[in-house]
């Protein structure tokens, strides 16, 4: 068989031809999958949220209108706290139902609920949502915070509020910094139409940015080798 010479002209033509698939192949990203957690529970949904260099790790399932979250910060102090909250009303912190992580007199981390209605106080009790479980850790500076909590039927979309602080005293978390990082923490969460809203827990497998198919690429370099394979074959 006849070998194929870089001073071809059908050795240009072929690097042209790979040249034009390659690029009009759509670029493919693999979304974040879900953190490796103490808790070993994968989420669908990973969102790096705009402040407090948090995240949030979440599924949602409509069959039980079951939320479940990791939200992850640094706390302002290693002594600080982190919290996550939904507000069912309105946007802000005033009537956020917050779950607030700390450490305990002992050491240990633990995850109380706390009903926001006044910025004068905060004070511990029973939030308007169930939250069957809840949990926390703190690793390598950073604060993670995972809990499952019951929505109502109806709600496809959530007002949530995230905080970070610098301290505890008396088991009670301290007021938190008001720098504009503070302020901003607060956004819309859409519930419905998210990777495994169907109740299925996807965060484990990786999948192709939006408007991208995967076959598209094996197409791509199926033509390319049938075009390197013809090439050889009559030249």
């Amino acid at each position: 068989m006849a070998s194929l010479r870089r001073s071809s002209p059908f050795f240009f033509i072929l690097l042209t031809l790979t040249s034009v698939i390659l690029l009009s192949s759509p670029v493919h990203s693999l979304t974040r999958t879900s953190e490796k957690f103490a808790n070993k529970k994968p989420y669908s949904n990973c969102t790096d949220l705009p402040t407090l260099n948090s995240t949030l790790h979440w599924t949602f399932t409509p069959r039980n209108s079951s939320l479940s979250v990791a939200f992850t910060a640094p706390p302002a102090t290693p002594n600080g706290w982190i919290s996550w909250a939904i507000n069912p009303t309105k946007t802000g912190m005033l009537g956020s139902q917050a779950l607030i992580a700390f450490k305990n007199s002992n050491g240990s981390m633990v995850v109380r609920t706390y009903n926001l209605s006044s910025y004068a106080s905060i004070e511990e009790g029973k939030i308007s949502f169930e939250v069957p479980e809840s949990s926390a850790e703190f690793s390598d500076g950073v604060m993670k915070l995972f809990a499952t909590v019951k929505l109502p039927e109806t709600m496809t979309e959530v007002n949530h509020v995230w905080q970070v602080g610098g301290s505890v005293k008396d088991g009670v978390p301290v007021k938190h910094g008001f720098m504009p990082a503070n302020l901003k923490a607060m956004g819309k969460l859409e519930l419905v139409g998210k990777v495994g809203s169907n109740g299925t827990a996807a965060g484990s497998s990786p999948t192709v940015a939006p408007g991208t198919s995967a076959a598209s690429g094996i197409a791509g370099i199926y033509v390319i080798t049938i075009l390197f394979s013809c090439l050889l074959g009559f030249f």
